[in-house]
């Protein structure tokens, strides 16, 4: 654990991403449940981006209802929905489908992008992401 912690901490630096001295590992069942609730009420890329900071940056248990309306809370979608989404398990459903794709696709670590059937596995440095879409045959987007 202590070696992989080492590997994800040098690759989010590599990154210019935070990450904290975690000293446990959550559930994140329910994280991943509320992130489909979040992506529903069109928040899903900042539900996302507290989460990680959350988990990885301030070593938060994200397997807590009341730590996920906290974040929730922080991005401005209402707490209420958010707490009748994870006790009704409402986007359990969705999840498991998730969960069933990536198991049919052999997919076994996060993170893992598949692009054109190629793989990255794994927290990679931002050259590598550059190299798939490349070989993928994908130019370099230019927005103003």
């Amino acid at each position: 654990m202590d070696q992989l912690l080492a590997k994800l901490k040098q690759a989010a630096k590599d990154a210019g991403l935070p990450f904290g001295d975690r000293k446990m590992t959550f559930n994140s069942r329910l994280a991943q449940e509320l992130g489909k609730w979040a992506e529903h009420k069109v928040k899903g890329s900042e539900y996302h981006d507290a989460v990680f900071k959350a988990y990885f940056v301030d070593g938060a248990n994200i397997g807590l209802a009341g730590e996920l309306g906290r974040i929730v809370a922080s991005i401005g979608l209402p707490v209420e929905e958010a707490e009748t989404a994870l006790r009704t398990r409402s986007f359990r459903g969705a999840v498991d489908q998730d969960w069933a794709r990536s198991r049919e696709m052999g997919i076994h670590a996060v993170p893992t992008i598949v692009l054109n059937g190629q793989r990255l596995v794994g927290a990679q440095p931002y050259e590598s992401m550059v190299r798939l879409v490349g070989a993928s045959g994908i130019g370099r987007r230019i927005t103003k």
